[in-house]
């Protein structure tokens, strides 16, 4: 109290004063403090950012322009490779069991994902290991969002041979391409709510599906904390 007092050029006796009006006001609920920067912590969703972007050549910097995007709506994003590994003395079946275990407790420590479902190694396929978070994000009962660039479907995007009967279309390695007009397999175009657009629209539209769930009051995965 003595050292408020001189910070302010103040006597103890008027800070005391001037403390003890502030408590009665807060009991009264007259008057509510500032949040603490930890409680609006605590209070932000956290989103896990999934996606083949920790294989960019500018990963980590790319990371930080996903995690700002995130800032700028009101949540924390969560990236792969925020942890460091230290692989310089891991073997490397060691590390990658690290980096695993690492983005598993991630997901489970988000209130949703958001993954990048474009294609990655091959036309219409999105990465393998993105596909795993997806599902068992899922598993969790997380509410999952997912953008890709194209809206189109598999049978537009994928490379075709002639149909095998009509209506039924193959890849040009001999297996059928699935036709229920969805821009990837329906295993993850099930299990997320897909966007056209990049990062930044589909932060966009989750950020319009809070928005009207808390204003309905609605209980969900999505709720603050």
């Amino acid at each position: 109290m003595d050292q408020i007092a001189a910070n302010l050029g103040k006597s103890v006796l008027a800070v005391r004063r001037q403390v003890a009006r502030i408590k009665r006001r807060v009991r009264e609920g007259k008057f509510a403090p500032s949040p603490l920067p930890i409680e609006r912590a605590a209070t932000q969703r956290r989103v896990y950012l999934a996606g083949f972007d920790v294989f960019r050549v500018d990963a980590k910097a790319h990371g930080e322009h996903l995690k700002q995007l995130c800032r700028e709506r009101g949540v924390i994003g969560l990236y792969p490779l925020d942890g460091d590994v230290p692989s310089s003395f891991l073997h490397p079946l060691e590390a990658a069991r690290v980096i695993y275990m690492a983005n598993i407790e991630a997901i489970r420590a988000a209130d949703f994902v958001m993954a990048n479902l474009n294609d990655f190694r091959g036309p219409g396929e999105p990465d393998s290991g993105t596909a795993f978070e997806v599902g068992f994000a899922a598993a969790l009962g997380k509410p999952v969002w997912g953008y890709r660039t194209s809206p189109h479907p598999l049978t537009e995007t994928v490379p075709r041979t002639t149909d095998a009967d009509e209506g039924t279309s193959v890849c040009t390695k001999g297996y059928l391409v699935e036709d229920f007009g969805l821009s990837v397999n329906l295993m993850l175009a099930c299990a997320a709510r897909i966007i056209a657009g990049g990062p930044a629209e589909c932060l966009d539209a989750m950020k319009a599906a809070l928005a009207a769930e808390d204003s309905l009051g609605l209980v969900t995965g999505l709720a603050k904390r």
